[in-house]
This record gives structure tokens, sequence and C-alpha cells, in this order.
């Protein structure tokens, strides 16, 4: 029988990058042990609320046309509402992905006249023609909303001056996006927005904040408390199990303008058949604590891993994680093309395919995107994508089990290695 090392090789894995990997995974023990504490944290509050609103199997069946009294659906929101501590939520297979859930969650609670306030800097890229900062067909821009940014501070904390002037009688509606999208800022804490929320709030209590939550959910052992909590279920929640769909969990209000724009006005949640995807959502919900303590895991590995070989890591390996997502600087379109060539080969799906930047919908540059995923495009499996543009950073995340991230992060070096662009250093 081949031992591990062994299997590695025959995988395409140096043994001198296995043993390098080794040292380094040996410094980590502490901080994969205090992440395993936290999904067993988690695991049993998704247990609590499993049990507290009486999941059965009954639940799982689901329903099809207009999806009337379709009891997993409903069951499953006040699951998620009570996993999130809001009131209710918009947890559905019709919402195609994170932008469009944010979306929902935009144009459902902003009117002609309002203005949306930014006090976290740039949202994410997809984000910008939702708003209308560049121009698109169906922005808030086009139907009189108007949109006010306060860019963070040097040191990337909150510019709390500049969002007290920013506040007017226009504001209506507040957005801050917890994790770092293509910038090299720190991704939020669970307390750093809840102190930027009790801020806005002691401003003009009647502001509602919505929180871009993706990335970021079970990473720690709460989530923020805002007015929305907004995600994808290819991310996080869905524990790489849930084929698309999103959630917006929050206030009654806030959910029921959402659903307005998710379905029609008067029919709100009370349509939508969940369409055989019950089972999934619910199981992949049970998994994510543990899925998502795999991906964090990988993250630290790929910092620290590739930290100690000289690069820009984003954040360093020693930062204390509260979204799953690493960037790695290289300076070079190379380095990030090789990446992601090395994650697309560590894939349980498509391994054999070649990623090529090309130009998407929502993005302002080419972008390279590696996952041989279960799921198209889930960014809880493992992945990595990045613009084709100074400073040529790419962003990784995800792995279903942490063996899986492991594998890939190793592939990525080794195939830098085999490119010339990374090295392992004499002292390891």
């Amino acid at each position: 029988m081949k031992n591990i090392d062994e299997l590695y090789e025959g995988l395409g894995i140096d043994r001198e990058l296995i043993s390098y990997a080794e040292e380094i995974l040996c410094g980590l023990k502490v901080r994969f042990d205090r992440i395993d504490e936290t999904a067993e944290y988690n695991q049993l509050r998704v247990m609590k609320a499993f049990s507290d609103n009486r999941v059965s199997e009954a639940c799982l069946l689901g329903t099809t046309g207009y999806g009337y009294n379709d009891l997993g659906r409903d069951t499953l929101e006040r699951v998620y509402a009570d996993l999130f501590g809001t009131e209710d939520a918009l947890v559905r297979p019709q919402i195609t992905c994170g932008t469009h859930a944010l979306a929902i969650a935009l144009m459902g609670n902003l009117r002609p006249g309002d203005e949306l306030l930014s006090p976290v800097g740039k949202p994410y890229d997809t984000l910008e023609e939702v708003i209308g900062i560049r121009p698109s067909r169906g922005s808030l821009k086009e139907y009189g909303v108007s949109y006010s940014q306060v860019d963070l501070k040097e040191d990337g904390n909150f510019d709390y001056d500049g969002i007290r002037n920013a506040i007017n009688d226009r504001t209506k509606l507040v957005t801050i996006q917890r994790s770092k999208g293509y910038q090299t800022r720190p991704t939020f804490s669970v307390s750093q927005i809840n102190e930027l929320i009790a801020f806005v709030k002691d401003i003009r209590p009647d502001l509602n904040v919505m929180v871009d939550n993706c990335y970021g959910e079970f990473t720690e052992r709460e989530e923020p408390k805002a007015d929305m909590l907004v995600g994808s279920l290819i991310k996080n929640p869905g524990g790489g199990l849930v084929p698309s769909g999103g959630y917006i969990a929050g206030k009654q209000e806030c959910v029921d303008n959402a659903a307005a724009r998710l379905t029609s006005p008067g029919l709100l949640k009370e349509v939508g058949a969940s369409l055989g995807q019950l089972s999934g959502m619910y199981q992949g919900l049970f998994l994510s604590p543990t899925v998502t303590a795999a991906a964090v895991k990988g993250a630290i590995f790929a910092a620290a891993l590739y930290e100690k070989a000289g690069f820009e890591v984003y954040p360093d390996s020693a930062t204390v994680r509260h979204d799953i997502i690493q960037a790695v600087t290289f300076h070079d379109p190379r380095g990030v093309i090789g990446f992601c060539e090395g994650i697309q080969s560590a894939s349980p799906v498509d391994s054999f395919v070649t990623p090529e930047p090309w130009d998407m919908p929502g993005y302002d540059a080419k972008v390279i995107m590696a996952a041989g995923t279960f799921v198209s495009g889930s960014s809880i499996e493992l992945s990595a994508d990045g613009p084709i543009k100074e400073p040529y950073t790419v962003y990784f995340q995800g792995g279903l089990t942490w063996p899986h991230a492991k594998y890939g992060i190793l592939r990525s070096f080794q195939r830098l290695m085999e490119n010339g662009i990374a090295k392992i250093p004499a002292e390891k």
C-alpha cells in the first residue's frame, strides 16, 4: 500500500514541496484546532434551528407550479431566520447568484429620490452596474436612486467623520460589504460591522442597513445584526450541495419588499416552487459549518505557504479570518494564470481543462476563473479567480474538504514552480 507522500508524488507534487508544506502545517495546528471549535459551535446552532423548527421528511419534498403552501420552503426560511437572528428570510432557488440577491434587496427597498450609501468604499465589481456606477440597463441610477460612497481610511478603518457627513435627508439604505472582493482591504469582523451599524443607527435610527454577507457565513460564531443579510447558496451556506439560489434574511418589512421584486407585488413570498431542490438546500446548510471550516483552513495554509516563499498575501497567515478568501499578489499576469491553472488541475471535474482569461459580464477587465466544480461556478468548492490587471492578484477560496483544499494549494504552487515563478525558500 502506498503512503500519502507517494500518492502526492503520483499526482505530480514534488517531494521537496511536500516536505515544505508539512513544516508549515506543523505551525498551524493550534489555529486549525480553533477553527474546528468554531465549526462545532456553529454545527450545534444549525442543529438547534432544525430541531426548533421541526424539520421533517415532508420538508424535503417540495412543490411545482405556483408553489403555494410549500411546507419545506417555508420551514427552511424560518430556519434561516433563526440562524441569522432575523424576523424573516427569503431563501429561493429562483435567486440566480449573490449579485442577483443583492439587486433584489436594493431594488425592493429603494425608491426614486432615495440615496444608497456605501461607507466601506467601492463595492464588488458586479454590483457597480446594479447601482449605476458603470452605466447599465435597469440600474438603480436609471430609476432615480443616487449613490454616495465613503472610502476607508488608509489604515483600513472606517472614516466615521466622513460617514456622518455623507448621511443626508435622501439617504435611505446603507450597504456594507463584509468580504474584500477584488481588493486588498481587510475583511470586516462581525464586531466591526455591528459597531458600524450602531454608529449609523445612532445618527438615523430609521436607516436600513444591508450587509453583503457573501463568503463570511459560519466563519465566526454569530452573524452581523443588520436589517438585511444577503448571500448566495453556491457559497458558504449551500455547503457545496445547492445547485442555485440565494437568501435575504432580515426584518419583515425589508424581506417583504425584496420578495415583491423577486416575484410580484401582491404575491410576495406566497409563490415560488422549490422544484425538487429542498433536500440539497437543507443538507447543504447542515454541512455548511464543517465545509466552511475546511475552506478557512485552506485559506490560512495558502497564506502561510506563499508568504514564506516571498509573495504578498492578504490577509497574512497570522490574521484571524472573517471570510474564506485568500489573496496572493504576483505583480505579473503569469502568476495569476499559473495559480488558476494549478487549481483547475486539482479539480474533481474538468481537471484536464486549461482556464483562460476572458471578458465576463459585469467586470471591467478580463477575468480568469478556475472552478472544476460539481456546481458550476460554486465558490465554496475549490476555486480561484482574478482580474487580469494591476497589481495582478489572484483570489483563492473554497474546498469542500480540508484534504482537497490542501492538494489544490500544492498544485497551484507546483505549477508556478514549473513556470519559474515560484520556488521553495532555501530556509524552510
